[in-house]
């Protein structure tokens, strides 16, 4: 054991919970016809806080605390980072796009933050009690900004079919662990990983291992557990979907890695070839239904659907080359998916009155900003050299062919093709020229916060094209401790501190 205070192991939380307090507080002392704006940036300050203290945790060794529930290592602080920058470019991206007189304004900001406990706590979580709890934190903050506009019909529909099918899929999960228990008697990650190759009933872990694996892939969208991804996209609030479409999902792909190559890696021949046929069933149904889509937004949810089974391609990989190609796309996937719904965000406006491509037409003439930056994300969805959607891809597509998934890695080139195809044809609309009707359009009004939000989506995406070692020898760090054994949990966490020599 380490002399390491508890509260430390669970910092990045602990700042992001009094932000939400904080935010809630001042928005009940605020008389109330005074605007909320500035509660947004207290969120987006606090959210920084947190990013800086994550990586201050790279300065602990590696350990757990309260009584062995929560971990922090490299693999952690790094979804931790993410999560935390891609909650910031939320908060950002809502601070200009929310009507200043819209409702529960403050508490908005504070339920993104409340969220980003739970998916904090969720890359954390070395216990599954604590990890259902973190699951369910993060889950109840999203469904109530799926509903955000109560106005609408399908706000609201958004968010009941959204809690409806997600309580579903937890439930799931929660057998899952149940089962689990029954056969080994603990719920401690690492005592589980030892055993369970001598458990005596092992179609318990079988059974716990499959209903696991049904609740984490409803949260990553995978086929055929993505039915609820189109009209939860289409009716929320796009300012959510560029937040629900990312950090929930990099939360539960942190969480399925601990699963199956930290608790169950002897289980490896059992849950390998059906994450294969989840990863072709995720990229061929959502590049097809995507082919179909008039609205941008369902377009994009299928296109997620798809980039779901682009990651699950990486998890043939062996070892820390599968769960480092995991994670940078993870990361890879986050900013350009993030960047092109902010620019979503700001076309359609709140009220989304320009949802289909067509509507699009000609926006590289009316902003030239919007309608560049639109093309750059979509060319780095496809795929493209010198955007981090090329070193995802790639980097994922290697692990499978590493781990003797070849045939695997040759689908995914080809749904990728088949992917150019409707991320083009939004690309050529945009770049058209603008018939009378789009030509009269007002120009979308791009604030400071936003022009923030974008420039992180924009320089994130061109650094892991250009210059993505850093990243990836994050990404392979976190690999390696996630690959400890528990009598390595005191191994220092930053890899340069040069050791001792006999």
């Amino acid at each position: 054991m380490n002399s390491v205070p508890d509260i430390y192991r669970v910092l990045p939380e602990v700042v992001l919970t009094l932000t939400g307090v904080l935010v809630m507080l001042i928005d009940a002392t605020l008389p109330p016809h005074w605007a909320r704006r500035s509660l947004g940036w207290v969120a987006a300050f606090g959210t920084t806080f947190a990013i800086w203290t994550s990586l201050w945790q790279l300065s602990l060794p590696m350990g757990t605390g309260f009584s062995g529930t929560v971990e922090t290592s490299a693999f952690t602080v790094f979804f931790h980072v993410l999560i935390c920058g891609i909650v910031l470019v939320a908060l950002l991206l809502s601070l200009d796009t929310l009507p200043e007189k819209s409702h529960h304004q403050g508490e908005f900001y504070a339920l993104i933050v409340f969220g980003a406990v739970g998916m904090c706590l969720l890359t954390g979580a070395v216990e599954l009690l604590l990890v259902f709890i973190a699951l369910e934190i993060s889950s109840i903050a999203t469904y109530i900004l799926a509903g955000y506009r109560k106005h609408t019909a399908r706000g609201p529909e958004a968010a009941i079919k959204y809690f409806l099918l997600g309580s579903f899929a937890t439930a799931f999960l929660l057998y899952g662990i149940a089962m689990i228990f029954g056969a080994t008697g603990t719920t401690q990650i690492y005592e589980i990983a030892r055993l369970v190759p001598t458990a005596q009933n092992q179609a318990f872990i079988l059974a716990g291992l499959g209903l696991m694996l049904v609740g984490i892939l409803f949260k990553v969208s995978a086929a055929p557990f993505h039915v609820w991804t189109p009209d939860v996209y289409e009716g929320s609030p796009t300012p959510v979907v560029a937040l629900m479409s990312t950090a929930p999902k990099a939360a539960a792909f942190a969480l399925l890695l601990r699963v199956v190559y930290e608790m169950l890696p002897m289980l490896r021949p059992v849950w390998q070839p059906l994450l294969w046929v989840v990863a072709v069933l995720s990229m061929t149904v959502g590049n097809l239904a995507a082919l179909r889509q008039q609205n941008v937004k369902r377009m994009l949810a299928y296109s997620a659907i798809a980039h779901a089974g682009y990651l699950l391609a990486a998890f043939a990989g062996l070892g820390a080359s599968g769960i480092a190609a995991a994670s940078f796309y993870t990361a890879a996937y986050a900013a350009m998916n993030v960047g092109i719904f902010a620019v979503v965000t700001l076309v359609s406006g709140y009220d989304e009155k320009l949802p289909l491509i067509n509507d699009y037409r000609g926006l590289i003439y009316r902003s030239p900003l919007l309608g560049s930056l639109l093309i750059f994300f979509l060319v780095s969805l496809v795929g493209i050299p010198f955007t981090g959607g090329f070193f995802g891809k790639f980097y994922s597509f290697a692990a499978a062919v590493g781990g003797g998934a070849i045939w695997l890695a040759i689908i995914g080139l080809l749904n990728s093709g088949l992917a150019a195809a409707y991320y083009l044809r939004l690309a050529l609309a945009t770049a058209q020229r603008p018939d009378d009707q789009a030509s009269s359009a007002p120009a979308p009004r791009v604030g400071v916060a936003v022009i923030a939000a974008l420039a992180m989506a924009v320089i994130a995406t061109l650094v892991l094209g250009i210059v993505p070692n850093g990243v990836l020898h994050a990404a392979e760090s976190g690999a390696h401790t996630l690959q400890a054994p528990p009598a390595e949990i005191c191994a220092p966490l930053n890899p340069t501190v040069p050791q001792s020599q006999p």
